[in-house]
């Protein structure tokens, strides 16, 4: 019997509150995201799964996310992995630039593109594909295993991993996944068959205002 996999996108951080471009960056959660990681905690504690292991990135948004999680299910010091595999997408020279001054730079057209399209990365950076390259083979070797033994397994982690993450587990293509947000804070639980293909896959929030 496999187990579950929860994924989370970590709360509002400082560097989304002021339009910023985060990347490999390290600020932490706003007040917001520190609400919107106890919201998240408090529906997945009201869901009642009991988890084996955590995993995270290294970074401190998602991190300090995780910890509220775990305050709120009641699973404090549950073992945790930290590992930069799980990193935001890396933005390159774009990162710490404000949003609106990148365009002002480059031009409205070409941030869309380095922002959107799947395989074109800023320059220094990750394209999507580039972070999925990462991120897909420490899922297949350190979490996937663990689920299809039948942990419950959950990651708290950022937009574009988790993105990465879901392009797989939803089979969407590379236009479908171009098109999905992940709302910070709000849990996805997904239900794994044997041969690592979803049974379920349940949202414990609203997805509307991702962005």
């Amino acid at each position: 019997m496999s187990g579950t996999l929860v994924l989370v996108r970590h709360g509002q951080s400082d560097w989304n509150l002021k339009n910023l471009f985060t990347g490999w960056k390290d600020p932490d959660l706003t007040e917001l995201g520190i609400e919107e990681a106890k919201t998240g905690g408090k529906a997945l504690a009201d869901y009642g799964i009991k988890y084996d292991i955590a995993f995270t990135s290294a970074l401190t948004r998602a991190q300090h996310t995780l910890d509220i999680i775990l305050d709120e299910i009641g699973q404090q010091g549950l073992e945790t992995i930290k590992d930069q595999a799980l990193n935001e997408r890396d933005y390159g020279d774009l990162s710490g630039l404000n949003k609106d001054d990148a365009r002002a730079k480059w031009g409205e057209e070409q941030v869309h593109i380095w922002r959107r399209s799947y395989d074109v990365p800023p320059p220094g950076g990750e394209s999507l594909r580039d972070t999925g390259a990462r991120v897909w083979p420490y899922y297949l070797t350190e979490i996937l295993p663990r689920v299809l033994a039948g942990q419950n397994v959950l990651v708290a982690a950022h937009g574009n991993s988790l993105r990465s993450l879901v392009m797989v587990l939803d089979r969407l293509s590379k236009a479908q996944i171009l098109e999905l947000n992940l709302a910070t804070g709000v849990p996805m639980v997904y239900k794994l068959k044997a041969d690592s293909t979803v049974t379920s896959k349940e949202v414990l929030g609203d997805m509307s205002g991702a962005h």
